[in-house]
């Protein structure tokens, strides 16, 4: 879809090592059964929901007893590949590409994100992007009311508005999946309901034990540590609620990749039945084009080699290069809100 006159570029040969990939599911559901996995293969939405929460329960267990670890490690292996699942699923598939104008707001929101604007940025950019949107005027005047009240809210608060975007823009991968297609049952919900009840208990400082037997909040190989993170990620620099707020962070965070990695292409896909990983590579090669593959398996090294010699470095760089998604999945919540479920559809897109 986004290939254009570089289409002809082939996609990384990654044949070999996703056949592997494959071998080892069909291995893992041998040893579920006949009858257990067939269910989850059949069923979709059954297949989601186990999937969802038993990946998140991982994640909970994760960030009350290693967040450090898991704050450093996560973007490293999951933020390129999370990325790229934005660009797929917010631009590729529902062909805003062909959409000028809603690029053009889209950019322009992300501009002036990097100039300092911040989620100010964002939220011009999710302006005109309801400016643009295929939606009734009346709608639309709704949408852009409460963006202008939430550019008030943030010009006033001022960096705790940042502060507030990067906590709640993991919350808009949850809201983005939960209204990306009807669904025939509530299964969708035991996630959510599973997301809610961790953040809600982490605040509460139910990761308190866990972290104080792993002494998971000290990681000095990481090159970060509780401290530094507190002051970029929670309200305060120091004690229990700084720390509440980083580990909620790290939950936040790895069911934001959670959602974007296993939730959405899972949901997206027209069959019912999943693909192999070898069958999901070539759709992705052909929703975003070889090059920009490419691209990515190189970005993805080059990130390595520097996690290599200083994985927060690391850590950090990728968080700069990469903020643009906050600000792109901010304005595709708002033609969510204008256009409903058809703006991210790729039925309408072809339409």
């Amino acid at each position: 879809m986004l290939a254009g006159s570089v289409g002809a570029i082939p996609a990384p040969p990654l044949d070999a090592p996703l056949a592997g990939l494959d071998h080892l599911r069909r291995l893992g559901l041998r040893l579920l059964g006949p009858s257990l996995s067939r269910s989850l293969l059949v069923e979709r939405e059954r297949r989601v929901a186990v999937l969802g929460s038993t990946l998140l329960v991982a994640a909970l267990l994760l960030a009350s007893t290693w967040p450090v670890v898991m704050l450093v490690l996560g973007p490293l292996l999951w933020g390129i590949p999370h990325v790229l699942a934005d660009v797929r699923y917010l631009v590729a598939r529902p062909g805003l590409h062909r959409r000028p104008l809603v690029l053009a707001a889209i950019g322009a929101g992300i501009v002036a994100a990097g100039l300092g604007y911040g989620v100010r940025g964002g939220l011009f950019g999710a302006a005109l992007a309801l400016c643009a949107a295929r939606a009734s005027w009346p709608r639309r005047l709704v949408g852009l009311g409460v963006v202008g009240a939430l550019f008030a809210v943030a010009q006033r608060a001022g960096y705790a508005a940042d502060l507030a975007f990067a906590h709640l823009h993991n919350l808009a991968a949850v809201v983005i999946w939960w209204a990306w297609r009807p669904r025939q049952t509530r299964l969708h919900l035991v996630p959510i309901a599973l997301f809610a009840a961790g953040a809600a208990a982490l605040l509460l400082g139910a990761a308190g034990p866990l972290l104080a037997w792993s002494g998971g909040a000290e990681a000095p190989w990481t090159g970060l540590e509780m401290r530094h993170l507190a002051w970029t990620l929670s309200p305060t620099p120091a004690g229990p609620l700084a720390e509440r707020f980083v580990v909620l962070y790290a939950f936040a965070q790895a069911t934001h990749y959670i959602v974007w990695l296993r939730l959405m292409p899972e949901d997206d896909r027209p069959s019912k039945t999943p693909r192999s990983y070898r069958q999901s590579f070539r759709a992705l090669a052909t929703d975003l084009g070889g090059w920009i593959l490419w691209l990515s398996v190189l970005g993805a090294l080059g990130l390595a080699g520097w996690a290599f010699f200083g994985p927060g470095a690391a850590r950090d760089g990728y968080l700069r290069l990469a903020f643009f998604h906050g600000h792109l999945e901010l304005a595709a919540g708002a033609l969510l809100w204008a256009e409903g479920r058809r703006a991210l559809s790729p039925a309408h897109a072809s339409a």
